[in-house]
């Protein structure tokens, strides 16, 4: 009896903690709508936010992207002539970078940069006290703390995604050359006579809910910290493992959805 009333408060707990996140999430959503028709000093927190998510980024992104386009164009070319079907190259190539490495690999590097660092500063906050001191002076820590930060990651994402797919694509085609010499005309010929909007819309849909996910896990955990400073990691690792289950899942479920 002691553990099935333990696994009915644990179950309570979870539900009661879900229903508190989704009020957070349509707080949040709400404060987003009227963040840009008011001038406010959230636009700070803004600039910066896209400058450490996005600009910072930019290196360990592009080598990501030119390390796996480059492996899939090695990997193709050795493969896919066995079996008659050296045409596919590109096809998979698009379809693996644009559809589903830019977007999961990006939110993944976002995760681990940005999303433990806004958990542990906004926990930070909480236990000095500043977020009482926000609401003591009437003003709403969602709209001045959550929605740049929010706005942020979500722009950094679409951003640096795009950025991932043009250097997978394009970027690794400089590696290619010294495995498998292609002519840039006939290289960027193919990809773009293979490249559909679909394909695009489809890795920005991802991204798009991924900087969602990865902006509104790491604000609510950060808030969620009490009063001791040894929350404050705690709030780091809740943010980053929490982001990435919903990332994979909510992968599986896009993809599932585009190709329904």
């Amino acid at each position: 009896m002691a553990i099935i009333a333990a696994i009915g408060r644990a179950a309570r707990t979870k539900a009661s903690g879900l229903l508190y996140g989704l009020g957070f999430f349509y707080n949040v959503l709400k404060e987003t709508g009227r963040f840009f028709r008011r001038k406010q000093v959230g636009y700070k927190v803004l600039i910066m936010q896209i400058l450490f998510t996005g600009y910072e980024a930019l290196a360990i992104n592009a080598v990501m992207a030119i390390a796996i386009g480059a492996a899939i164009n090695v990997i193709g070319s050795s493969l896919l002539p066995q079996f008659g079907q050296s045409q596919l190259m590109y096809s998979i190539l698009i379809v693996v970078i644009t559809r589903e490495l830019g977007p999961l690999l990006t939110a993944f590097v976002i995760t681990a940069r940005s999303g433990t660092a806004i958990a542990t500063q906004l926990g930070t906050m909480v236990v000095n006290h500043e977020i009482e001191a926000y609401i003591a002076v009437g003003l709403n820590p969602i709209s001045y703390l959550v929605v740049p930060r929010f706005i942020g990651v979500v722009v950094s994402m679409l951003v640096l995604t795009v950025y991932f797919n043009i250097f997978g694509l394009l970027g690794s085609f400089i590696v290619v050359q010294a495995v498998n010499p292609t002519p840039i005309g006939e290289y960027l010929g193919a990809l773009m006579s293979t490249l559909t909007l679909a394909d695009v819309f489809s890795g920005l849909t991802k991204a798009l809910v991924f900087g969602v996910i990865v902006s509104v896990v790491s604000t609510f955990q950060g808030f969620a910290v009490n009063r001791a400073s040894t929350e404050i990691p705690v709030a780091g690792i809740k943010a980053v493992g929490s982001s990435f289950i919903l990332i994979i899942v909510a992968d599986v479920l896009v993809t599932l959805v585009q190709y329904a």
